[in-house]
């Protein structure tokens, strides 16, 4: 018995040690195998370099503009083909109150499963403003950064997600297996504050398949000038409206365009809405003055340390030469700027409209005003709360006649650092020897919060190097052959994608 048990503890040692051995080989085939794909993918996506900057081009010369109601269900029909292009098996237009949306899955009989969440609206544009036609995407050298497309949608959000398709192009056509399957959602509305938004996420069909994915991202080009890049961990909520004045509400003031010279006789509808504005602001029009307003939550020490982190990496007077800035809100140290930027809420008038506005004067006194306002949130406040303080505030004044009119809007967003979306971006990025940083949340706003908040409560993030720059201005780019070895162009923005689906398998 005692010879039989020794006999029988050898052979377990010697088929232990052969299994540790077979696992060991696999796992260096594995590794091989990995390696031979991605140099595969990779000379792919080189030889489709001309076709894929053709499809963003393509893509470009095709606005769809909700604010205009322009090119809204031709651009869910576009969008529509560049995804069963690229390999999702179904595809479908979903109609809401609004513009329509695409929903779109992709099976790869993978273990794990991906959101993806694109935008392919545009916002408006002026032509004379633009150095490069701003719907033929030509190809131009930009001194310092390199050879950039120009066109409306370039990195907003066109560029990035383009470059991701080309990705899915690139694995399927080198002949290796999506290392994940796909589910996307795609919307025209981002732009006017994705109304709609939650019409398309929480159809049952859209949001059991959502329920399955491990998170949903948005291709992003998200490295500097210089090169460096942060992972950020949320954004801000938006609220889209437009505060009118008008003869007809207020029952003072003219019913219709009149003379300026009646001024002196006749209330008017402007200066009651520039008195009303007024109201909602301090002094410097930097502060929120609006009685009730949710109050967010003071910043953590958490964050700073982030922000600290990250503009260790930045030039300031890059940074300023970017915007066109000479200076910061109340003269504040570049952190201290940055901290403000991540947690605060901000009142915006994005356009002021009324009576005349073409070239030279007329002696007129308008019959109606607008103001196109933006409020940017903080986690811990929430849409609903912020237009009724608003409201609230302005019933309170007495200024009960001003319309407030909401276009679109929704709640801030975000997820945990050590959700695995946003650890597999580190680990990417890391591994392509870069130095991530951690960054609270975006300043401007995307609809995340339909995914993180329940009933998903999903992680959601932005993810995709290169760069570009001039979103919702003139001559806004994306790159595509970058001078700066450091800054990926739109061959290394494609292989980000790649690595990035390869490492969410792991």
């Amino acid at each position: 018995m005692k010879t039989s048990r020794l006999v029988h503890r050898h052979l377990a040692r010697q088929i232990c040690a052969a299994l540790a051995s077979a696992i060991l080989f696999a796992g260096s085939a594995v590794a091989v195998a990995a390696k031979s794909d991605r140099a595969a993918i990779e000379r792919e996506v080189t030889r489709q370099h001309d076709a894929s900057v053709k499809r963003l081009q393509d893509w470009i010369a095709l606005p769809s503009i909700a604010a205009e109601h322009l090119n809204s269900r031709e651009g869910a029909e576009y969008m529509a083909k560049l995804a069963r292009e690229a390999g999702f098996q179904k595809v479908d237009i979903l109609d809401t109150d609004g513009k329509p949306g695409v929903f779109a899955t992709l099976d790869a009989g993978a273990s794990k499963t991906v959101g993806l969440y694109f935008m392919y609206d545009v916002k408006q544009y002026d032509p004379a403003e633009w150095t490069s036609p701003p719907l033929e995407a030509r190809i131009v050298d930009k001194p310092g950064v390199g050879k950039v497309l120009v066109g409306r949608g370039a990195v907003n959000q066109k560029g990035p997600e383009s470059a991701f398709l080309a990705a899915l192009h690139a694995i399927r056509d080198a002949g290796r297996k999506l290392p994940v399957n796909l589910v996307l959602v795609a919307e025209g509305e981002e732009e006017i504050g994705s109304p709609h938004i939650g019409q398309l996420v929480h159809r049952p069909e859209v949001e059991a398949a959502l329920a399955r994915t491990l998170g949903v991202f948005m291709p992003a080009a998200s490295q500097s000038i210089e090169g460096g890049i942060m992972v950020s961990l949320g954004a801000k909520g938006v609220v889209e409206l437009e505060l009118v004045a008008s003869g007809e509400k207020w029952g003072r003031g003219p019913a219709k365009d009149i003379h300026s010279s009646l001024k002196a006789m006749v209330d008017s509808p402007a200066w009651r809405l520039v008195k009303a504005l007024d109201t909602l602001v301090s002094e410097d029009g930097n502060t929120i003055a609006i009685d009730n307003y949710p109050v967010a939550p003071p910043i953590s020490a958490e964050e700073k340390a982030m922000i600290a982190a990250a503009i260790a990496e930045r030039d300031e007077a890059v940074t300023k030469k970017q915007y066109g800035v000479s200076h910061w809100i109340d003269d504040l140290p570049f952190q201290a700027a940055y901290e403000r930027l991540v947690s605060q809420p901000t009142i915006n008038i994005e356009g002021l409209v009324g009576g005349y506005t073409g070239p030279g004067g007329k002696t007129v006194l308008p019959h109606r005003a607008v103001a196109k306002i933006d409020m940017r949130l903080v986690p811990g406040m929430t849409m609903d709360g912020a237009v009724a303080a608003l409201k609230a505030h302005l019933v309170k004044r007495g200024y009960t006649d001003i319309e407030v009119n909401v276009s679109g809007g929704y709640d801030p967003t975000s997820s945990s650092a050590k959700a695995r979306l946003i650890q597999a971006q580190v680990s990417v990025l890391k591994r392509d020897g870069l130095k991530p940083m951690l960054w609270p949340r975006n300043a401007g706003s995307y609809p995340g919060f339909v995914f993180t908040n329940p009933p998903l409560s999903l992680a959601s993030g932005h993810f995709g190097l290169g760069h570009g720059s001039g979103a919702h201005a003139p001559d806004e780019y994306y790159l595509i052959e970058s001078s700066n070895p450091a800054v990926r162009g739109y061959d290394g923005a494609v292989m980000s994608f790649v690595d990035y689906l390869y490492e969410l398998a792991r």
